[in-house]
Protein backbone atom coordinates (compact mmCIF):
# COMPACT_ATOMS: atom_id res chain seq x y z
CA UNK A 1 0.00 0.00 0.00
CA UNK A 2 2.57 2.05 0.88
CA UNK A 3 4.85 1.55 -2.78
CA UNK A 4 1.67 3.28 -3.96
CA UNK A 5 1.48 6.10 -1.97
CA UNK A 6 2.42 9.68 -3.30
CA UNK A 7 3.18 10.86 0.60
CA UNK A 8 6.69 12.28 1.20
CA UNK A 9 8.87 12.56 4.21
CA UNK A 10 7.38 16.41 4.56
CA UNK A 11 3.48 15.49 4.01
CA UNK A 12 4.23 13.24 6.78
CA UNK A 13 6.86 14.86 9.46
CA UNK A 14 6.43 15.86 12.67
CA UNK A 15 7.28 19.78 12.65
CA UNK A 16 7.82 20.90 15.77
CA UNK A 17 10.25 18.29 17.77
CA UNK A 18 11.74 18.39 20.93
CA UNK A 19 15.60 18.08 20.48
CA UNK A 20 18.79 17.90 22.54
CA UNK A 21 22.59 18.64 22.19
CA UNK A 22 25.09 16.36 23.14
CA UNK A 23 25.95 18.47 26.19
CA UNK A 24 22.78 18.52 27.13
CA UNK A 25 22.49 16.49 30.86
CA UNK A 26 20.91 12.94 30.91
CA UNK A 27 18.64 13.78 33.49
CA UNK A 28 17.54 16.73 31.33
CA UNK A 29 17.02 14.48 28.50
CA UNK A 30 15.25 12.11 30.02
CA UNK A 31 12.71 14.45 31.54
CA UNK A 32 11.77 15.53 28.02
CA UNK A 33 11.42 12.04 26.94
CA UNK A 34 8.92 11.85 29.78
CA UNK A 35 6.97 14.87 29.38
CA UNK A 36 6.69 14.83 25.64
CA UNK A 37 5.86 10.97 25.65
CA UNK A 38 8.45 9.99 23.50
CA UNK A 39 10.67 7.56 22.70
CA UNK A 40 13.71 8.77 21.15
CA UNK A 41 15.10 12.22 20.65
CA UNK A 42 17.13 13.93 17.92
CA UNK A 43 21.07 15.15 19.38
CA UNK A 44 21.63 17.84 17.07
CA UNK A 45 24.79 20.34 16.83
CA UNK A 46 24.50 23.90 17.08
CA UNK A 47 23.82 24.57 13.48
CA UNK A 48 20.21 22.46 14.08
CA UNK A 49 22.25 19.20 12.11
CA UNK A 50 21.12 15.77 14.00
CA UNK A 51 24.54 14.28 14.39
CA UNK A 52 22.50 11.47 16.96
CA UNK A 53 19.39 9.75 18.63
CA UNK A 54 18.40 9.16 21.89
CA UNK A 55 16.27 6.51 22.65
CA UNK A 56 14.83 4.48 25.34
CA UNK A 57 16.97 1.65 24.35
CA UNK A 58 20.27 3.63 25.16
CA UNK A 59 18.71 4.64 28.40
CA UNK A 60 18.35 1.02 29.05
CA UNK A 61 21.85 -0.16 27.74
CA UNK A 62 23.66 2.49 29.96
CA UNK A 63 23.91 1.57 33.78
CA UNK A 64 25.21 5.15 35.04
CA UNK A 65 28.86 4.16 36.03
CA UNK A 66 32.16 3.51 33.98
CA UNK A 67 32.11 0.50 31.03
CA UNK A 68 34.32 -2.55 31.92
CA UNK A 69 36.64 -0.59 29.47
CA UNK A 70 36.39 2.20 30.61
CA UNK A 71 37.08 0.88 33.92
CA UNK A 72 40.72 -0.80 32.57
CA UNK A 73 41.75 1.99 31.11
CA UNK A 74 41.56 3.62 34.10
CA UNK A 75 43.45 1.35 35.99
CA UNK A 76 46.00 1.13 33.84
CA UNK A 77 46.35 5.18 33.96
CA UNK A 78 46.34 4.80 37.73
CA UNK A 79 49.02 1.87 37.69
CA UNK A 80 49.33 1.19 41.38
CA UNK A 81 48.19 4.56 42.30
CA UNK A 82 44.91 6.36 43.70
CA UNK A 83 43.32 8.25 41.04
CA UNK A 84 41.84 12.59 41.99
CA UNK A 85 38.23 11.92 43.60
CA UNK A 86 38.09 15.09 41.38
CA UNK A 87 39.14 13.94 37.80
CA UNK A 88 37.00 10.28 38.99
CA UNK A 89 34.17 12.63 39.49
CA UNK A 90 34.85 15.13 36.59
CA UNK A 91 34.88 11.96 34.19
CA UNK A 92 31.56 10.82 36.07
CA UNK A 93 29.98 14.02 35.50
CA UNK A 94 30.57 13.38 31.30
CA UNK A 95 29.54 10.06 31.71
CA UNK A 96 25.76 11.76 32.81
CA UNK A 97 25.51 13.48 29.33
CA UNK A 98 23.50 12.78 26.31
CA UNK A 99 27.41 12.45 24.55
CA UNK A 100 27.78 9.54 26.52
CA UNK A 101 24.96 6.84 25.65
CA UNK A 102 23.49 8.97 22.25
CA UNK A 103 23.65 6.84 19.40
CA UNK A 104 25.89 8.36 16.59
CA UNK A 105 24.85 6.35 13.57
CA UNK A 106 21.66 8.67 12.63
CA UNK A 107 20.01 7.94 9.57
CA UNK A 108 18.28 11.10 7.91
CA UNK A 109 16.04 12.13 4.69
CA UNK A 110 15.13 14.43 2.94
CA UNK A 111 11.52 15.91 2.31
CA UNK A 112 11.32 14.54 -0.98
CA UNK A 113 11.73 11.01 0.38
CA UNK A 114 8.53 8.67 -0.64
CA UNK A 115 6.64 7.15 2.12
CA UNK A 116 7.78 3.48 0.64
CA UNK A 117 11.24 4.13 0.93
CA UNK A 118 10.83 5.40 4.52
CA UNK A 119 9.38 2.09 5.70
CA UNK A 120 11.89 0.35 3.75
CA UNK A 121 15.03 2.14 6.07
CA UNK A 122 12.66 1.53 9.21
CA UNK A 123 12.57 -1.95 8.75
CA UNK A 124 15.94 -2.70 6.98
CA UNK A 125 17.80 -0.30 9.56
CA UNK A 126 15.30 -1.91 12.47
CA UNK A 127 14.66 2.21 13.49
CA UNK A 128 11.94 3.83 14.56
CA UNK A 129 12.26 7.55 13.73
CA UNK A 130 14.37 9.31 11.15
CA UNK A 131 15.32 13.37 11.21
CA UNK A 132 13.76 15.23 7.92
CA UNK A 133 16.94 17.55 6.96
CA UNK A 134 17.32 20.41 4.49
CA UNK A 135 20.38 23.20 4.00
CA UNK A 136 22.03 20.90 7.20
CA UNK A 137 19.57 21.80 9.30
CA UNK A 138 17.02 19.51 10.81
CA UNK A 139 12.84 20.84 9.55
CA UNK A 140 10.80 17.39 11.31
CA UNK A 141 10.79 13.51 12.06
CA UNK A 142 9.20 10.81 10.98
CA UNK A 143 8.58 8.04 13.21
CA UNK A 144 6.98 4.66 12.33
CA UNK A 145 3.54 5.84 13.92
CA UNK A 146 3.59 8.76 11.17
CA UNK A 147 3.53 6.02 8.62
CA UNK A 148 0.89 4.25 10.21
CA UNK A 149 -1.47 6.89 10.03
CA UNK A 150 -0.58 7.18 6.32
CA UNK A 151 -1.69 3.69 6.08
CA UNK A 152 -4.80 4.24 8.02
CA UNK A 153 -5.82 7.21 5.76
CA UNK A 154 -5.22 5.22 2.28
CA UNK A 155 -7.13 2.30 3.68
CA UNK A 156 -9.66 4.32 4.80
CA UNK A 157 -10.02 6.43 1.15
CA UNK A 158 -9.55 3.00 -0.50
CA UNK A 159 -12.54 1.53 1.23
CA UNK A 160 -14.82 4.78 0.84
CA UNK A 161 -14.14 4.37 -2.99
CA UNK A 162 -14.98 0.80 -3.20
CA UNK A 163 -18.15 2.06 -1.56
CA UNK A 164 -18.81 4.52 -4.31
Amino acid sequence: MLDQSMASAEDLMTREVVVVHPDTKLATAVKLMAEHAISGIPVVDAAGMPVAMLTEGDLLRWHGEFTEKQAWWLEHLADGYDLAPTFLGALRSQSRKVSAIMSKDVTYVSPETPARELARLFYEKKIKRVPVVRDGKMVGLVSRADLVKALAKELAAEQAAEKA
